[in-house]
């Protein structure tokens, strides 16, 4: 094992744990975590605020999931044998503002406010596919097998919560919500 090597706690060799790349990477799961942990404080919330069950259900079902991402993080972080730490991140903290802002800014009980949610929503869930993505392919490149993996894992999860919030939009909430008076 060369120098810019370590070994890992699965007993792997991991390469370039002590290079720019991979302070990024850390910085990026701190980042990430934070985002998991600040996003789990405000499903219930948007669960809450929506008016349409299925897109209750689907932030509930997302809120579960979440707890799981958070879970997964702190093993990530474990796989590099580093201690797990949020640090906060800015765009989430931006995003869920405005995700509280929409709610505000439309009436309670109405297929607008939860199109308002949706959107909002899929704007977190856009962030978080790139944070994801981004993440999984920089743990590929310096060779962390385990956190690649628990990261497209994650990544597999926030997709398919961007398209059930496109098919409850698409089949129910955004055609209501034309019909809809001021």
């Amino acid at each position: 094992m060369n120098s810019s090597q370590k070994k890992s706690s699965n007993g792997s060799a991991d390469q370039h744990m002590d290079n720019a790349l991979h302070e990024l990477f850390l910085d990026g799961l701190k980042d990430a975590l934070w985002a998991e942990e600040a996003l789990y404080k405000n499903l219930p919330k948007m669960a809450k605020g929506a008016t349409s069950k299925e897109l209750t259900k689907a932030f509930e079902n997302h809120l579960k999931e979440t707890e799981g991402h958070i879970e997964k993080l702190k093993q990530t972080f474990e796989s590099l044998g580093e201690k797990a730490e949020s640090e906060k991140c800015e765009a989430m903290a931006g995003l869920l503002e405005e995700a509280e802002e929409l709610m505000k800014d439309h009436k309670r009980g109405t297929m607008v406010r939860d199109a308002a949610l949706i959107a909002g929503a899929q704007k977190i869930e856009h962030y978080e596919i790139a944070t994801y993505g981004t993440l999984a392919t920089f743990a590929n490149l310096m060779g962390h097998k385990k956190a690649e993996k628990l990261l497209k894992d994650i990544l597999k999860e926030e997709k398919n919560a961007d398209a059930k919030l496109t098919q409850v939009a698409e089949s129910l909430v955004n055609e209501a919500a034309m019909a809809e008076e001021n």
